[in-house]
């Protein structure tokens, strides 16, 4: 049961990290290429689309990754399963207010703010793509140690 655990986190773990590494390499990049309005524009529909796969993989992972902690699968777990879990709560506490004013109607997408924002958001996220990618070396060890 705990390696079933230990395999579920992982996987999430390293399809979140993917995934959020994709969008601070690539998708953030290429819309900020194409001008601010745009790049908000395209912004809002695919956040609302990247944050229902993004929480649930960093959901599933943290408690996959803690509950195989709790059943002796060591401190490597507990670390990861943290972190993924931190991952959640920066994302309320410290993104979501900048998101909000990105989807807010009464923003000027041609303003500077909108540019401002749309760069915070990415430093924001880039927090999220290397606590992902972290949390997915560290269950990589944990596996290796089943070896």
């Amino acid at each position: 049961m705990i390696v079933i655990l230990e395999i579920i986190a992982t996987f999430a773990a390293g399809i979140f990290a993917g995934a959020a590494a994709y969008v601070n390499l690539v998708e953030q990049p290429a819309r900020i290429s194409c001008g601010v309005e745009l790049a908000v524009t395209e912004w809002r529909p695919s956040y609302r689309r990247g944050t229902a796969m993004q929480a649930s993989l960093a959901l599933v992972g943290s408690v996959s990754a803690l509950i195989a902690c709790w059943f002796g699968g060591g401190p490597v777990w507990l670390v990861g399963g943290l972190l993924l879990a931190l991952i959640i709560l920066f994302t309320i506490v410290a993104i979501m207010p900048t998101n909000k004013q990105l989807q807010g109607q009464a923003l000027d997408l041609k303003s500077e703010a909108a540019g401002r924002l749309l760069g915070l958001w990415g430093r924001l996220h880039a927090v999220r793509s290397i606590s992902g990618g972290i949390a997915f070396l560290l269950f990589l060890v944990g596996i290796a140690r089943l070896r």
